[in-house]
């Protein structure tokens, strides 16, 4: 919609006015009432537009704490559709403690009873005897320290008083033979590219407790690691490139060396994300450089067993995502297309909740699926049968909103349903290929790693610090996933590095402890 200039005085427009109040129009006026409709029509878009956008810029900047439908949808519900019931105010809420088995890494220090043992008679009926209770009381203490700790050994020295010859005492063997050792490694990985915590920061809080770590020692302590460790995640990639289903995705990340590189054709630096999943594991990826997401799938897709048919992808409906020279079973993120109905919402409240509210549909029944175990057969005739129907219903209802103009195209609806029907093949994958995800979530969440380092640190210095991010961040995220503890694979890995350096299959985060274990044995 064009809007048309009219050039109108004040005695105009009041003429104008006088016309339509006294029904007295001329064919003159016509052409200049249809203009300011036009004008007002657009202005009025334009501010829904602006609005959207605002709302959405505060959603990135401030964050959403949730995007259920319970609780963005606030007016009366549809016709035939009920409003979803609120949670149960009267359920107590959680006091949000941790139990003593929720300390997994805790040292544990069992304390005999002072005065009895196992078989000693009872001083309370002075008849029976005394035996250990299956489950002993547990006590739970936590105390403070330095993320890194250190200690000073004092050898003693002894010398001659007639040669002057010095003898000084050995070192014992807990005392190691490196001063930084693989917990280090460990812990400062951990901490910078598992919780965002810059090296400068990590260096404050080390010298105000007394044992200084400077930055640039963090860095050689984390590069070394990374130089050790780097077999596992070659063999990650590897086994990832033969996944079921491969989520990716990519954010923004600054490398300062790379800016200003003429040599290069393109200017831009991201972090792309793959989350790919192998049978029941799931294998989580980092790549940051030049490349998009679809050029680091293809990178990916080049390792990949030519005898097996290709991945089912699930990214959102950019171009830069798909791979140009492979193909594959291709899904777009429900969520995203969803996404656009939510910011749209206050000035279209009627149609986004029935989209919304479908959607809610489809998600609840993913969710029993799970809740059933269901094969990935089962999970498709499930959905087939029970989010088939709305699906269509729904598309229909877009179809007709558009081709009857009941909707204007450029509006923030019109778009948000424009999307849906452009890619509306991708975003039902779940519908026709077994195993399908509905989004592409668990990936974005994966990606947040990457945010949070772009959030505490602003970029990376070289393409070497992006690699060793990379490296720790895939392999971190991918314990996390698995349910292992990540610092203690990582030290594993740095005291087995021989070992990892020549079968790192043996030496993933789902097998580690085995191989671990052979060689104690």
């Amino acid at each position: 919609m064009k809007a048309t200039t009219v050039e109108l005085t004040a005695e105009e427009m009041e003429g104008l006015i006088h016309r339509l109040e006294t029904e007295t129009l001329c064919g003159d006026d016509l052409p200049t009432i249809k203009a300011i409709i036009k004008t007002y029509l657009l202005v009025i878009q334009m501010v829904q537009e602006k609005k959207a956008t605002i709302k959405k810029l505060l959603r990135m900047i401030f964050g959403v704490r949730t995007e259920k439908a319970r609780i963005v949808l606030t007016n009366t519900a549809l016709p035939g559709r009920g409003a979803e019931t609120s949670k149960d105010s009267s359920k107590p809420r959680g006091h949000g403690r941790n139990g003593a088995s929720a300390y997994t890494g805790a040292q544990k220090i069992t304390v005999a009873h002072p005065t009895m043992s196992s078989g000693d008679i009872c001083p309370g009926c002075e008849r029976g005897k005394v035996y250990p209770s299956p489950k002993p009381g547990v006590v739970v203490r936590i105390t403070g320290g330095a993320p890194l700790q250190s200690q000073v050994w004092e050898t003693e020295k002894l010398r001659c008083n007639l040669c002057g010859e010095v003898f000084t005492a050995s070192l014992p063997e807990d005392a190691g033979t490196e001063k930084y050792d693989e917990t280090a490694g460990a812990m400062v990985g951990l901490l910078r590219y598992g919780s965002g915590l810059p090296f400068n920061r990590l260096e404050q809080l080390q010298q105000s407790m007394g044992s200084p770590l400077p930055a640039s020692t963090q860095w050689d302590i984390v590069d070394k690691a990374a130089s050790r460790i780097y077999p596992v995640h070659e063999e990650l990639v590897r086994q990832a490139a033969q996944g079921n289903i491969i989520h990716n995705d990519d954010t923004t990340m600054k490398i300062l060396a790379m800016i200003g590189n003429n040599d290069d054709e393109r200017s831009g630096t991201f972090t792309t994300g793959m989350l790919s999943v192998v049978d029941d594991k799931k294998i989580v990826l980092f790549h940051t450089g030049r490349n998009h997401a679809g050029e680091n799938m293809t990178d990916l897709l080049r390792k990949r067993e030519p005898q097996l048919h290709p991945p089912m992808q699930m990214c959102d409906a950019l171009s830069r995502n798909t791979s140009k020279e492979f193909a594959t079973l291709l899904g777009n993120c429900l969520a995203h297309a969803r996404r656009n109905f939510l910011d749209v919402e206050d000035n279209f409240p009627e149609e986004c909740r029935y989209v919304i509210e479908t959607l809610a549909e489809v998600y609840k029944n993913d969710k029993t699926s799970k809740q059933e175990n269901m094969t990935p057969f089962m999970r498709l005739h499930y959905h087939q049968a029970h989010s088939g129907p709305p699906m269509k219903q729904l598309y229909a209802w877009m179809t007709d909103q558009m081709v009857s103009r009941k909707v204007e195209p450029n509006s923030g609806l019109g778009k948000a349903i424009s999307y849906m029907l452009k890619h509306g093949k991708p975003l039902t994958l779940f519908l026709r290929a077994e195993g399908a995800p509905l989004d592409n979530n668990i990936c974005e969440q994966a990606l947040k790693r990457a945010i949070l380092h772009r959030k505490n640190s602003l970029f990376y210095k070289t393409l070497r610090g992006a690699r060793v991010g990379d490296i720790f961040m895939s392999l971190i995220h991918t314990c996390k996933l698995a349910r292992i503890n990540p610092f203690d694979y990582l030290v594993a890995l740095q005291k087995h590095s021989h070992e990892v350096l020549r079968d790192p299959r043996q030496w993933l985060p789902w097998n580690y402890t085995v191989a671990v274990a052979a060689l104690s044995a």
